[in-house]
């Protein structure tokens, strides 16, 4: 087999598994979301660097310019 039919080969493989990883992110997101709002709710300021890194990529803030006011607005 040559290189060229390997390579095409490849790629459309990795075309499929991007596609399969697309809904497999998408399905995460929606978890990891319903998980941080959970954190949320349950504590207050500081929380846990996890949740205020998906605070800080949600709110498109530095995550200690964040206030409590920021974070009942995600809540809301």
């Amino acid at each position: 087999m040559k290189r060229s039919q390997r390579r095409r080969i490849d790629m459309a493989n990795a075309s499929f598994a991007h596609a399969r990883n697309r809904i497999l992110k998408a399905n995460e997101r929606t978890r990891r979301d319903a998980r941080m709002v959970t954190k949320l709710k349950a504590g207050s300021l500081p929380y846990t660097p996890a949740v205020m890194s998906w605070l800080s990529r949600r709110l498109e803030k530095r995550a200690v310019r964040i206030t409590e006011a920021d974070v009942q607005a995600v809540l809301s």
